[in-house]
């Protein structure tokens, strides 16, 4: 029978600019400490670590652990783009509800350079070509811009053009996106912005401006899963567990018909979001607290749609009626998401555990939302992959 999964500790240092960071090992180092402190647990009981990062050598998982302990275990380095440190929690998930191992960290940190993303190996075929041929043939080309911002911008146009969406209703999303980092003292930007501010801030591509553009971040978080019996074997805490997730990867659909949205991993997001709901039971309209990829504001427009929160075509609507935040239907991204917290590559999936179990936990102070019962997770890399987790308090 699968173990039941719990997620019993969780940990994160404040993200920050580039130019104010730490190295990856000392961040992946604070990180997996406060995760092991929350958890209850001596790092000589963890059986397994996954570790995820992009931008790094090949052992820099270990690099980041061996001050923490040296106790021989299995190290699995995860890279998987954007997606990486959710893909490194799926890892841990599957080993721990297999009944393979009974303790395992997770750890995700990124210590990224200034600047847009950008290829590093000019020497061989890059992941992305497949994406780039595509996106040339549905749109302009602009080699002025980030070519993440002309996919999801381009991605923002062809939705906009679709349904009549206007350029204020993608810049609310930034100014509810700073609304929610007000409360959050791991986040980078913090300070409060209006919708005039985000249009008149420098044009990007498509809709996007430049405050509708996560920055590159720097930044570490973990987890500490374990099954229940091993938990309550141990005193630890058993009030939250992921009921269920699955990863998707890219179908034929994403580079049939030149739609730009399917580029960006819609069709990726909405079947692993369905294969979640399909196995935990939950209808996405009961959900209360949602942590999603808002790597753009016109990916978090698309995804509303993706995970099920509002029908196709109406997240206008969505987002101008407030049910995107407080007071309204579903709190989306309460950290502040990567708009404002921060969008370091590595981790960004574990912030987003740390966030929903500290809001299941009702650990999550100003930012708090009542009632929630479940929370979920949607984190994507381009190239691809989706993940998505739904989390329960269970008691």
């Amino acid at each position: 029978m699968p173990q039941r999964v719990q997620v019993v500790g969780v940990g994160m240092i404040p993200f920050v600019t580039p130019s104010r960071t730490e190295a990856y090992d000392v961040m992946g180092d604070r990180a997996v400490r406060a995760a092991l402190a929350d958890a209850g647990v001596d790092y000589a009981l963890v059986q397994q670590a996954y570790v995820g990062y992009v931008y790094g050598d090949s052992t820099a998982g270990q690099a980041a652990l061996y001050g923490v302990g040296q106790t021989g275990i299995p190290v699995v380095n995860v890279n998987n783009n954007c997606s990486t440190g959710s893909s490194a929690l799926w890892l841990a998930r599957q080993a721990v509800e297999s009944g393979a191992v009974d303790c395992v960290l997770v750890l995700g940190f990124e210590q990224m350079r200034r600047g847009a993303l950008s290829a590093i190996w000019d020497d061989r075929p890059s992941p992305f070509d497949r994406f780039n041929e595509m996106a040339v043939r549905a749109q302009a080309p602009d080699p002025t811009a980030p070519f993440a911002a002309q996919y999801f911008g381009g991605a923002g146009a062809a939705y906009a053009e679709r349904h009549g969406t206007a350029p204020e209703t993608f810049a609310r999303i930034s100014v509810k996106s700073r609304q929610h980092a007000a409360h959050n003292p791991y986040a980078v930007f913090r300070e409060q912005v209006t919708v005039e501010d985000v249009l008149a801030s420098p044009h990007i591509y498509g809709p996007l401006t430049r405050l509708q553009c996560c920055p590159p971040t720097c930044g570490a978080a973990a987890a500490v899963l374990t099954s229940t019996e091993f938990a309550r074997k141990h005193g630890l805490d058993t009030s939250v567990a992921i009921t269920a997730q699955a990863m998707t990867t890219d179908t034929a659909s994403t580079f049939g018909g030149d739609d730009m949205i399917k580029l960006v991993g819609y069709d990726m997001a909405r079947s692993a979001a369905q294969q979640v709901y399909e196995r935990s039971g939950v209808d996405p309209l009961d959900l209360k607290v949602v942590e999603l990829h808002d790597c753009f504001t016109a990916n978090e427009l698309l995804t509303y749609e993706a995970i099920g929160l509002t029908p196709e075509g109406t997240a206008e609507k969505f987002i101008l009626d407030g049910d995107n935040t407080y007071g309204g239907r579903v709190v989306t991204n309460p950290s502040g998401g990567l708009l404002s917290k921060g969008h370091p590559l590595g981790a960004t999936g574990l912030a987003q555990c740390a966030e929903l179990v500290w809001q299941l936990r009702g650990q999550a102070e100003g930012r708090q939302v009542e009632g929630a019962k479940v929370a979920l997770q949607h984190n994507i890399g381009l190239g691809g992959a989706a993940v998505v987790t739904l989390y329960e308090k269970v008691s």
